[in-house]
């Protein structure tokens, strides 16, 4: 779940992105079969596929700071000079029964919140893997509107998930 702004930042450079299930094994499966050398999660794993075949802090660390050096230019300023990070909400809603089909089951309700986001938001929803809940994830232009999406999808995912 790459912040939206990483994306538009990449589209603006022309730079194609690619989505995975989540997890390193799918990060790392798309890296090899598309022949991409940077991959990387949510979780904070990066993954350079020329140099290793899993996400390692300290090889991320390393490289960061060469760049730093070879620029002569402070981490901030590289940094915000890359994207615009959007406000970013994320709600774990606990739900009696799992269903993978959370989002399929409540697409009215998903499209109706979307409205106000435009091309500037999203919305994500997905069951977890490992516990009794289901993830809102919404990104906004500003941090009122995507808590107050994400808000108005709790009622709809509980009542699917009944």
């Amino acid at each position: 779940m790459t912040n939206l702004g990483f994306r538009l930042a990449m589209n603006e450079a022309g730079i194609s992105v690619v989505d995975t299930a989540v997890g390193d094994r799918y990060v790392l499966e798309a890296l090899t079969g598309g022949g991409f050398s940077l991959g990387g999660e949510q979780s904070g794993h990066v993954i350079f596929s020329d140099l290793a075949n899993t996400g390692d802090g300290l090889l991320t660390g390393l490289i960061l700071a060469d760049l730093v050096v070879r620029s002569a230019r402070p981490l901030s300023e590289l940094a915000s000079a890359v994207m615009t990070q959007l406000p970013q909400v994320l709600i774990n809603v606990e739900v009696g029964q799992r269903r993978p089909d959370v989002a399929e089951r409540i697409a009215a309700e998903i499209v109706e919140a979307a409205r106000p986001l435009g091309d500037r938001g999203r919305i994500l929803i997905r069951p977890s893997g490992t516990e009794p809940v289901v993830r809102i994830m919404v990104e906004a232009p500003t941090a009122e509107l995507a808590h107050a999406t994400a808000d108005s999808l709790i009622e709809p995912v509980r009542a699917a998930c009944c």
